[in-house]
């Protein structure tokens, strides 16, 4: 458990999938090396700024994946299997529900860019509101979903922004590039490079060279 010494506040479940799914999009970047390696680089990285965030009490990874339920726990996360399996929300309907918490916050696992800092500050912001989100750097994806004594009720997918938003969701705009700059493609992982990277995702990017120049960022992730 992911414990600061005071009252416990936010408990943040992080999704993640079977590594022979996940990332996809990320495979020709990822041809001749382990695209395992950097599925769990990504995972790393995120769920050690959360565990480093002082409004976090807790973070709870749901996954099947014995080598990310490894990973995870060195990180000093605790993990639960995906019990139903029927896919991301679901799975994090199921993880927000074990956390036997009011404060739930649900956090996408390609943030290698995260500063615990930034993810503080939404979930501060986040206490506004019965439910919250944070879009991603397109502004048309989500990287944070907060309920607040609600259900979480995800809509993570293919325009999951609006999907939330819609669902009565409050959009919250701050500085924080980092939690705004998931990677699902070389570009955005060149975007991330950019903001600066966590150790273990930065380890495999040396092993590849300069990364590409960055796309602009959006202005909504802008520093």
């Amino acid at each position: 458990m992911c414990s600061h010494g005071g009252v416990p506040q936010w408990w943040v479940v992080v999704p993640a999938k079977r590594l022979s799914v996940a990332k996809s999009r990320l495979r020709p970047l990822t041809a001749g090396g382990s695209h395992e390696d950097w599925v769990l680089a990504l995972l790393a990285d995120t769920v050690a700024a959360a565990c480093a965030s002082p409004a976090v009490a807790a973070v709870v990874v749901v996954t099947d994946e014995p080598a990310a339920a490894a990973v995870v726990r060195e990180l000093g996360a605790t993990t639960v299997p995906d019990e139903p399996d029927r896919g991301l929300n679901p799975a994090l309907v199921h993880g927000a529900a074990r956390t036997g918490t009011d404060a739930v916050a649900a956090l996408s696992s390609d943030l290698p860019a995260l500063r615990p800092a930034e993810l503080t500050a939404a979930l501060a912001a986040a206490e506004r509101a019965p439910r919250c989100f944070v879009a991603d750097a397109a502004g048309t994806g989500t990287t944070l979903l907060t309920a607040l004594g609600a259900g979480l009720e995800p809509h993570f997918g293919r325009d999951s922004a609006r999907a939330h938003r819609e669902s009565g969701a409050v959009l919250l705009t701050g500085q924080w590039p980092g939690l705004a700059r998931d990677v699902d493609t070389a570009e955005d992982l060149a975007a991330a490079a950019a903001l600066g990277l966590g150790p273990r995702t930065a380890a495999l990017v040396a092993g590849l060279g300069r990364p590409r120049r960055p796309p602009a960022v959006h202005p909504g992730a802008a520093r």
